[in-house]
């Protein structure tokens, strides 16, 4: 690449003359579709499921933590294996759709059943029913996420018309988010004399919208075996896939520091989506008040993400990507005030992380074909394209991250005397557990925010290194 890459501004009038065609405002849609099925279980379990195994099932908080990430490990392991099944069916059938119908039909199912434990069982009966159906639903969301994340870069080439198509995909994120994150815990509250009757209904109740969402965006994968396809494809659970995936990263500085970036903003978006429940109920001391948490993020978050779109045609993404962090960063850190002064007042801090986090995910989302692009012409290169192992490595990478934010949340619990409950039981928490609440809720987040502006620097791909075909 260029060393004058991470200063030059692009030439906006010559760029604008070779930017192809604008993609069909139905496949615009139809791919934007999938998000609520992604954003529905990403947000929901993330919200949830930590406590629902401590405050319904009597899972103590370390053990909740073993089993969202255990689960979530597993998703990692897989994801590059999945990544090049998806090459696989792309070189062997023309189209990702087959590993993308799966997934749509499975998640679902295997979603209902990870909040069907019924009713009598021990904590730890309880723990393993959890344990095996949330495996089952990361599975198949690998199986959809993977290649529907690879679908960008070849749907089009051009650098604004990819800004485009995942910012519009990111409205639909931010709505499926409110959806199920305010929506869910209100289908729940609807049963308070049977919690768990009413996190079945919930989880019922999504799994329809997953469906839904999920099975119009598989309608949107190419047919017809692309020219540059890697066509020599290894097995499904072949080491190759592994050896690909750290050849991508050993091999393309740009995605090293992209997917760094992203897997630290979604530890700390993470961390913050797993703690807002327990917020909720013990800072505020509302269960109901994580809906109004949830509004407070989601409405800026949606009327910012095309203005995040224009931003970035203006100014470049990664620039644009800059100023989100750091607005997000300011919103984390003005939460630290909580811990003297708790109060509906943290819903203008959120409001602001909610209007950053729009652009948090655009983005980098947006900047990641860029990547793939860069890497299938490189020059020398006979592979063809990576996009499926690059789509595994890249869930795999943001899988963990979500994974750890729950995971750090319940061993801050665990040292903080956090104490679990069942069903129709009521306790008292220490003050030491509500302080490390309040902390995984605002300062931990912004240390990663902080940590993640410092890898971001370091990504140089540009506009004009697209344009110019420079590696």
């Amino acid at each position: 690449m260029n060393s004058s890459s991470s200063s030059s501004v692009p030439n906006r009038e010559a760029s604008s003359a070779e930017e192809p065609d604008r993609l069909p405002r139905k496949t615009v849609v139809r791919y934007a579709a999938g998000s609520l099925g992604t954003g529905g279980f990403a947000t929901l379990p993330g919200l949830v499921l930590v406590y629902y195994l401590t405050d319904s099932l009597g899972v103590t908080a370390l053990l909740a933590g073993v089993i969202v990430t255990g689960a979530k490990l597993w998703d990692v392991l897989i994801a590059p294996a999945i990544g090049g099944l998806s090459d696989r069916s792309l070189a062997r059938t023309g189209s990702r759709r087959g590993p993308m119908l799966v997934g749509a039909i499975g998640l679902p199912l295997a979603f209902v059943l990870t909040f069907a434990v019924p009713h009598g069982l021990s904590p730890g009966l309880s723990a393993t029913w959890v344990l095996v159906a949330f495996v089952a639903a990361a599975t198949f969301f690998s199986l959809f996420q993977v290649p529907y994340i690879a679908l960008p870069a070849e749907l089009t080439t051009g650098y604004r018309e990819r800004t485009r198509l995942l910012s519009w995909r990111v409205v639909v994120l931010t709505l499926a988010i409110l959806l199920f994150g305010a929506g869910g815990p209100e289908i729940r509250g609807l049963f308070p004399d049977d919690p768990l009757l009413g996190y079945l209904v919930m989880a019922i109740a999504a799994a329809a919208v997953l469906a839904t969402g999920l099975l119009i965006a598989t309608t949107i994968a190419p047919r017809g075996l692309p020219e540059n396809v890697l066509r020599d494809a290894p097995g499904v659970f072949s080491l190759e896939h592994y050896r690909e995936g750290i050849s991508t990263l050993r091999e393309s500085q740009a995605f090293r520091a992209l997917l760094a970036t992203f897997m630290l903003q979604g530890l700390a978006t993470g961390l913050m989506l797993a703690g807002a429940q327990f917020v909720a109920r013990w800072v505020l001391q509302d269960e109901g008040a994580v809906t109004i948490l949830f509004i407070s993020l989601i409405a800026p978050a949606v009327l910012f993400a095309p203005l995040w779109r224009w931003i970035a045609d203006r100014l470049g993404k990664e620039r644009a990507f800059r100023i989100a962090s750091l607005l997000f960063l300011i919103g984390a850190v003005a939460l630290t005030g909580m811990l003297w002064a708790p109060g509906w007042w943290i819903v203008g801090p959120v409001a602001l992380a909610g209007a950053a986090y729009a652009g948090m995910q655009t983005l980098p989302m947006a900047m990641l074909p860029d990547v793939i692009s860069v890497d299938a012409d490189r020059p020398n290169s006979d592979r063809g394209s990576r996009a499926g192992v690059f789509g595994g490595v890249w869930t795999a990478g943001e899988t963990a991250a979500m994974a750890l934010g729950a995971t750090v949340l319940t061993i801050v619990l665990a040292l903080t005397g956090y104490i679990e409950s069942t069903v129709g039981t009521t306790v008292v928490q220490p003050a030491a557990a509500i302080a490390g609440i309040s902390l995984s809720f605002s300062l931990l987040p912004a240390g990663l925010m902080l940590i993640s502006l410092l890898t971001l620097n370091r990504y140089k791909l540009r506009e004009h290194d697209l344009s110019e075909k420079i590696v």
